[in-house]
């Protein structure tokens, strides 16, 4: 079926350790498509794995799975902390999570800055 060649290509590419791959193998199980059964344990894992390798996609996903506790226990430091490592390497929607993040802390003029790097 086309599931399973496209799912094939996304394996191959993440048998060469290919972060972008890692992380899209990773989306696919946290939904369960291509034929594969929901795991969002299998999906965070991979995520993870993703992340470690420079994924700004697996940091922003991390980041926004642990600040709002999405299948997992909320978790907001360590969401934040994946926000800011897909920030520093230019993620707008994670930029943008951290300055959502400092103004429901009551930072109004660090959440502004946050806003504008993003705009």
């Amino acid at each position: 079926s086309d599931d399973a060649s496209k799912l094939e290509m996304i394996q191959k590419r993440v048998s060469n350790g290919d972060a972008d791959a890692i992380y899209h193998l990773g989306n696919k199980y946290e939904y369960g498509y291509l034929g594969l059964p929901k795991d969002v344990t299998r999906a965070i894992e991979l995520m993870a794995e993703a992340a470690e390798l420079e994924s700004v996609e697996a940091h922003y996903n991390l980041g926004v799975t642990y600040y709002y506790g999405d299948d997992v226990e909320e978790d907001k430091p360590r969401g934040i902390r994946h926000w800011q490592e897909a920030s520093m390497k230019g993620h707008v929607l994670s930029r943008h999570f951290l300055g959502v993040a400092e103004y429901n802390q009551g930072n109004r003029e660090l959440a502004v800055q946050h806003f504008m790097i993003s705009a």
